[in-house]
């Protein structure tokens, strides 16, 4: 699994990030980093980690489990699937606008 992978799998769902009000970055270790601007009309997706309110450490193949609904972001949390540095509350805010 790439970098690619992961764009191409939250790409699609970027509008539904719209009110999100802050930059969520995913670190995918080795494979690099994306981060998502929430504050930006309409979300924006960009290569990297750069600044963001959030940092979401996980796996590209549980990245794409996680946006596509296969993975439950609580039970990867707790499992430790899913890393977070930052903010929780954006964290969870995201979670639930993925979720829907």
């Amino acid at each position: 699994m790439s970098l690619d992978d992961a764009e191409r799998a939250i790409a699609p769902r970027l509008m539904e990030l719209a009110g999100l009000g802050a930059r969520v970055a995913f670190d995918f270790g080795e494979a690099g980093a994306l981060t998502v601007d929430g504050r930006a009309v309409p979300p924006t997706l960009a290569r990297g980690a750069g600044e963001a309110e959030c940092t979401i450490g996980l796996t590209v193949e549980n990245f794409k489990k996680l946006v596509s609904g296969e993975l439950n972001p609580t039970l990867a949390y707790m499992t430790g699937k899913l890393k977070i540095s930052g903010s929780m509350g954006y964290a969870m805010k995201l979670s639930a606008m993925l979720e829907d």
